[in-house]
């Protein structure tokens, strides 16, 4: 099932730069006016790179196997892989003046703003010479989602949702033997209804859009 769904989205690929790089170069430079902690001022004037890219969204709940199949994707297609949280997680160990900044924003148990989560997706996509990304547990709210189309000017190509049913996904999660304190039935369930109103809403967007893969487990 995952290889039939992949080698479509491959397939597709040529057609989507194409009609993606039409519709991005009729505005080449879009003016933004977001505030922004790393360094995408007010009015600034963004050329993007990215606009010949395939980016892919990855969507599944705790243990629904995408992190296991993204790491496949990559191997077998030559796409780059990034995850949200391991990028906050690289800037809070760099210490640079944003890592700061995120780290104090989970120490008081806050949500890092949307923004920011962005605009380091938007620093990998913007650099090295791969195209092809896969962005893996993102876009995990609308507020999310519409924050990436604001600050990028981009829509993602394709959209790949691991379909896992909750036994499954509750199982693998607790297999993990992981030693994390949220690893038990409770905590995972209330993580499984955190994901369902919050990403349900994204994912019937991109099901009405004709962007959404659904690849059942």
């Amino acid at each position: 099932m995952l290889r039939r769904t992949i080698a479509s989205l491959k397939s597709s690929i040529s057609l989507h730069i194409t009609e993606e790089a039409s519709i991005h170069n009729a505005y080449h430079c879009r003016t933004f006016t977001t505030q922004s902690p790393l360094h995408l001022r007010e009015k600034d004037r963004i050329c993007p790179k990215h606009i010949d890219s395939v980016i892919t969204f990855v969507l599944g709940g705790p243990g629904s196997g995408k992190g296991t199949q993204c790491a496949k994707i990559v191997e077998t297609f030559g796409f780059k892989h990034l995850s949200a949280g391991d990028l906050l997680r690289k800037e809070i160990v760099s210490d640079s003046e944003y890592g700061s900044m995120i780290l104090d924003t989970i120490r008081e148990g806050k949500i890092v703003p949307s923004e920011v989560t962005v605009k380091l997706i938007l620093r990998e996509l913007e650099s090295g010479d791969n195209h092809k990304f896969l962005i893996d547990g993102f876009p995990r709210s609308e507020e999310n989602r519409i924050a990436f189309e604001h600050i990028t000017g981009s829509e993602p190509n394709f959209v790949l949702f691991f379909d896992c049913p909750e036994e499954e996904m509750v199982k693998r999660v607790l297999s993990r033997n992981q030693g994390r304190i949220d690893d038990n039935i409770d905590t995972i369930k209330k993580r499984l209804k955190v994901f369902e109103s919050l990403n349900l809403p994204v994912i019937d967007y991109y099901a009405k859009k004709g962007k959404l893969h659904r690849v059942i487990f």
